[in-house]
């Protein structure tokens, strides 16, 4: 019985792998997308172009400290995305604590 649980919770944790984000508007909007604002598209049209500038950069040409610069600004830029974006993510940890927990329940 306990082999039957534990491949249960196996199953279960695979799939909290994958959860998404948590939309309040899910009736209103049935593809989970949600509406930018006139702010939000400028600001998301400001980082496709600067991101395609710097895919179409020379990087052998720069120095060791231009290149850093970059790199820190695409980490940047990551984060703000990241941020509006939203999301729930489950880490390796807690999914191991949700195993641990659901076997020693049974």
């Amino acid at each position: 019985m306990k082999k039957v649980f534990a491949i249960l919770a196996l199953f279960l944790s695979a799939q909290l792998v994958m959860a998404g984000p948590a939309n309040d508007n899910d009736t209103k909007n049935k593809k989970g997308d949600t509406e930018l604002t006139e702010a939000q598209k400028e600001r998301l049209a400001e980082i496709e172009t600067r991101v395609e500038e710097i895919k179409a950069m020379d990087f052998s040409t720069m120095s060791k400290e231009e290149k850093k610069d970059v790199r820190m600004e695409l980490k940047a830029m990551k984060e703000e995305a990241k941020r509006a974006g939203g999301g729930v993510y489950i880490s390796v940890g807690a999914i191991i604590i949700i195993l641990l927990i659901l076997i020693l329940v049974t």
